[in-house]
């Protein structure tokens, strides 16, 4: 949810979001408009179609009721058909006669049907076929549907059902076939089913579209090899129309016959539908397209003049932000707003920049000045106890101690004088930092002890001037006393990273109050009226200045020992 916030609230999407709030609703209407023209269209001459299937189904129809009631009207009320069927007391002539009366009748008969091949009568007894042929049918044609139709009745009428029209598949075409039979003779018709759709050879269904023939089953019975090509799916279930087909979009209308199982198909391809679309429609058309083609150049336009010089404005803002002050944005041929506010710019980093110089040099000369405050910061108490303590020693003619605490006092007064830069070696803090504890030690003898551990390869280390001798001298400013002797350890020690080092000052004492541990955590100054606790928020200063986040310093109290001071800071060689 963060992560989209931003993006609502970004200008580039609220100037896109009001430009398809204009746009938008136009293209819409305009595709709505099409698509509603399209259908309509389509609706139009598919219900055209529809109603050319209808009618010619139903002339079909009423060709083949007409052909059923003729035949079966034969089978009651001609005599003649008598004479077909067996019967050992007849008279030959007589059946030459009934043949050629029943050939003459159904020849006659024959010209009314002209949607059907052939009306034929067979007598199984007799083994002897009669049978009507069109005229347009060629002598070949004629014999090789009359053998088809002896096998069929000689072999397996067995496979047809009487009464009804049946679609037969023969050796090289479907067929349409009714008869009845009358105690071994065969009175029926017969239709190529290819015949069928003659008329709708002369019917404009465009370059690719035809008319077709399919089972009850849906099969294809015409056009099997285009049906097969162009993946058509014959089964689906229509209401006014459908579109189907893989390689070209067909419109397919469908009506079933009433007189046999088979249906009339007829296939219109799409783009031929769509070819008829008013010319105020294609203008429609071209209207969305332009209005898609404008939504995409006002884009293009917005995002170079308007959205890059931003988003350049936008990215140098995040990477000043980040504390990038040579960040600049570059001078193009931008609009007179954005060549000023680029200038302007400019000018402010650069502005930033140099106030920020001024404000870090400053804060650098008062480290400097806090650094000699704190050196110079003498103790008058420690300075007259230490000329003090010389001066008993004199007394007792203690010629060793004294050397030596003249030694140390020498060596740490030259320290505080001369150390006036930001760094110094480790071995040299160490060094100061011994001193001073050994002028406590002979001020405060068996009082308190002391032990510093440093491995040699960190002598030479640079870190902060009176870091280390800060810190100890507090913790015998606030942890010593007379009564419980006091033990001091400072450790340098590897970190994990081995371009830190780490520093642990701890005693025996009883540890910071939690009061002061709280404001040190939260880095709240220590430093009262007097002065006092100044040198810990000066360290803290000091570290933050030097190294910025790369320095850390923690104060808490270790369980068995007392205060303690971990300070890691980076391992440079000075």
């Amino acid at each position: 949810m963060r992560k989209i916030k931003p993006i609502i609230n970004s200008l580039l999407f609220k100037l896109f979001l009001s430009v398809f709030l204009i746009i938008g609703p136009l293209i819409v209407v305009h595709i709505v408009n099409n698509y509603y023209a399209v259908e309509v269209i389509r609706s139009q001459v598919a219900q055209s179609n529809k109603n050319m299937l209808n009618i010619y189904m139903d002339q079909i129809d009423k060709g083949l009721e007409g052909v059923g009631k003729y035949i079966f009207q034969i089978t009651q009320n001609n005599t003649d058909l008598y004479f077909l069927q067996y019967n050992e007391n007849l008279d030959p002539n007589d059946y030459e006669e009934a043949k050629i009366r029943l050939f003459n009748s159904i020849t006659n008969q024959s010209y009314l049907y002209t949607s059907i091949d052939s009306i034929f009568i067979y007598s199984e007894a007799y083994k002897d076929l009669l049978f009507t042929q069109n005229s347009s049918d060629n002598y070949f044609a004629r014999y090789e549907a009359r053998d088809e139709i002896y096998q069929l009745l000689e072999k397996h009428p067995e496979e047809l059902s009487e009464g009804r029209w049946n679609i037969w598949k023969g050796a090289k075409d479907y067929y349409l076939i009714q008869f009845y039979n009358v105690d071994g003779v065969y009175v029926g018709a017969w239709v190529n089913m290819d015949k069928l759709i003659t008329p709708f050879k002369y019917i404009d269904f465009g370059d690719t579209g035809r008319a077709l023939l399919a089972t009850s089953n849906l099969e294809p019975i015409t056009n099997k090899t285009f049906i097969k090509k162009e993946k058509i799916d014959l089964t689906i279930k229509q209401k006014k129309y459908v579109i189907t087909g893989e390689n070209d979009r067909f419109v397919l209308m469908k009506k079933k016959s009433s007189q046999a199982n088979f249906y009339l198909a007829a296939l219109i391809p799409e783009k031929e539908i769509l070819e008829k679309l008013p010319f105020l429609q294609r203008i429609s058309s071209l209207i969305t397209l332009l209005a898609v083609l404008f939504l995409l150049f006002f884009i293009f336009i917005m995002r170079k003049v308007f959205l890059q010089p931003i988003n350049r404005i936008v990215f140098a803002m995040k990477k000043l932000r980040k504390g990038d002050l040579d960040i600049r944005l570059p001078a193009n041929r931008n609009s007179t707003e954005f060549r000023v506010m680029n200038g302007t710019f400019n000018h402010m980093v650069s502005e930033i920049k140099d106030l920020k110089i001024n404000v870090y040099e400053e804060k650098i000369n008062l480290q400097k000045a806090e650094l000699k405050h704190l050196q110079l910061q003498i103790n008058p108490h420690f300075f007259l106890n230490s000329l003090n303590i010389i001066y008993n020693l004199a007394t007792v003619k203690d010629f060793t101690v004294i050397q030596e605490m003249a030694k140390c006092l020498a060596n740490y007064f030259r320290f505080m004088c001369r150390s006036n830069s930001y760094f110094v070696g480790l071995e040299d803090e160490l060094k100061h930092t011994e001193n001073y504890l050994k002028i406590q030690q002979l001020r405060f003898p068996e009082s308190f002890k002391y032990d510093i551990v440093s491995p040699s390869e960190f002598l030479k280390c640079k870190i902060p001037p009176l870091v280390i001798q800060t810190i100890v001298e507090n913790s015998i400013k606030h942890a010593f006393n007379l009564d419980d002797p006091l033990d001091i350890l400072i450790v340098v020690m590897k970190d994990d990273d081995p371009e830190y080092l780490n520093i642990k000052i701890q005693d025996t004492g009883e540890g910071f109050p939690e009061d002061v541990l709280c404001s040190l955590r939260e880095d709240k100054s220590l430093t009262n009226e007097e002065g006092e606790r100044m040198g810990i928020w000066n360290i803290k200063q000091r570290l933050s200045l030097l190294y910025h986040e790369k320095a850390t310093i923690l104060f808490f109290n270790e369980l068995g020992m007392g205060a303690t001071v971990q300070i890691r800071i980076p391992n440079e060689l000075i």
